[in-house]
């Protein structure tokens, strides 16, 4: 178990959530128990109000079980001592960087036989799909995907004088425009251009997307062999230009290395910064959890790097605990059929759908078109007609981006070997270089290069 510990630690991103869940043995009182990590934390009342009614029409249809609510986010701190306890609640949500190293350590379930039975094993998106499966056998299934863009702060545009005639940004198309964008910004309204992330694996998270538009590329599979490019001229010309925009250009956040993915959303929605990464799943923190005005916010493409523009995929998959029954997979997943999570069109899946659409719409929550994780063409329609239903945003402001997602060319996976442990290497860089006026990028990025390689060194003789 120390071995599988060690393993977690050097691969999983170590990120700060909570968590509070339910124990037991899986049944109560005669019922099984359904133990859901996927419920909302405190700070989103709409979405808990939206659980419970969701909770009772469970309780309708399928007496035999009982709800726990057990709100879990998904992090290194816990997740070993959970899962070493039994303790981890049936169904969570994780990252698509994940599932493989879950599955290599026996901490997730093998549910192909409960999704055939189903008939959503057919119905999956296919390249959604081979993340969540080994051999054959599927161990998860898409809570949702993004792709990541830039979201703006509409206002900020506006009283700098970056909008059309119609009140349309005038969004950066490449990374070069975004420096004069932000400038500009930063000149007329006071407020950072940009708020950039420098405080954990997220910042190279976001830098990694940057990087491939100047044409890097972290890894190479050669002679049998992962071989680390952290520190090639492309990874350098990027990390030259993330510096620019501290030193040179000045219009930055005041400290980026206490920003986070939290922090950048309050940035957009309080008004502090005009532009961040962020994807169409996360328009819920600029707007209902930060105060954003929904008539306020955009979404636009990722801007272009000279060698390419290309968008960061990745998402949410639900997964579930090594230790969880049959029965108890079956009851989480009919628990998604009632959400609308489910391929399946019927009267709860339409409800679910509609109620997700009226919450986020009542919430002031942009009502925007899903990243297609399923394939099934009933279930695809059903999710637009509640989105047109419920439809509470001009689409100019979001058409750009939704036509880049369409562009399969521009959307990339995660690097496929220790995707965090890049991250936290591209992160102490990154935290270097917003510090230091005089830090030396390529002799920073020769020390990344070196322990990203012993990491992939040490992954392969495991």
């Amino acid at each position: 178990m120390k071995k599988i510990i060690t393993i977690l630690c050097m691969t999983f991103c170590i990120v700060s959530f909570v968590f509070a869940g339910g124990s037991g043995d899986g049944r109560t009182g005669g019922k099984a128990v359904l133990k859901l990590g996927i419920w909302p934390e405190d700070t989103l009342p709409g979405e808990i109000r939206m659980h419970e009614e969701f909770v009772k029409e469970f309780n309708a249809l399928y007496p035999n079980v009982e709800v726990q609510p057990a709100q879990y986010r998904y992090a290194v701190d816990t997740f070993v001592p959970l899962v070493e306890s039994g303790q981890l609640p049936t169904i969570y949500e994780s990252w698509f960087t994940e599932p493989q190293k879950l599955i290599d350590n026996g901490f997730a379930k093998d549910i192909t036989a409960e999704l055939q039975s189903l008939g959503w094993d057919t119905k999956m998106n296919e390249s959604i799909k081979t993340l969540l499966s080994r051999d054959g056998k599927i161990y998860g299934v898409p809570r949702d995907g993004y792709s990541l863009g830039l979201m703006l702060n509409v206002e900020l545009f506006r009283e700098a004088g970056l909008v059309d005639r119609n009140g349309i940004p005038l969004y950066p198309k490449t990374w070069a425009e975004l420096a004069q964008t932000a400038k500009i910004i930063k000149d007329k309204t006071g407020m950072a251009g940009l708020c950039l992330l420098a405080r954990d694996n997220a910042g190279g998270w976001h830098f990694s997307n940057i990087a491939w538009g100047f044409g890097a590329q972290f890894e190479v599979y050669r002679n049998g062999r992962w071989i680390a490019q952290v520190n090639s001229p492309e990874v350098v010309a990027a990390m030259e230009y993330v510096k620019s925009l501290k030193w040179e250009y000045d219009v930055l956040t005041p400290d980026p290395t206490n920003e986070d993915w939290g922090t950048g959303f309050r940035a957009i929605g309080t008004g502090t910064a005009a532009m961040y990464i962020a994807a169409q799943d996360a328009v819920n923190q600029p707007t209902m959890a930060n105060g954003l005005p929904v008539t306020d916010l955009a979404l636009v493409p990722i801007p272009a790097g000279p060698r390419g523009q290309y968008s960061l995929m990745g998402g949410t998959p639900y997964m579930f605990a090594p230790n969880a029954t049959s029965e108890e997979v079956m009851a989480a997943l009919h628990y998604l059929e009632i959400m609308g999570r489910a391929p399946v069109v019927n009267d709860s899946t339409v409800a679910g759908l509609r109620a997700d659409a009226a919450m986020r719409r009542n919430e002031g929550v942009p009502v925007l078109p899903p990243f297609p994780a399923w394939t099934d063409p009933a279930y695809l329609k059903a999710q637009m007609d509640a989105v047109n239903e419920f439809s509470n945003v001009d689409m100019r402001l979001y058409n750009d981006y939704y036509a880049m997602v369409a562009e399969a060319t521009n959307l990339r996976a995660e690097e496929p070997m220790l995707a965090q442990d890049l991250y936290a290497e591209l992160t102490k860089v990154l935290q270097a270089v917003i510090t230091d006026r005089n830090a030396n990028v390529k002799a920073l990025l020769d020390v990344a290069q070196r322990n990203f390689q012993q990491l992939l060194d040490t992954q392969a003789a495991l």
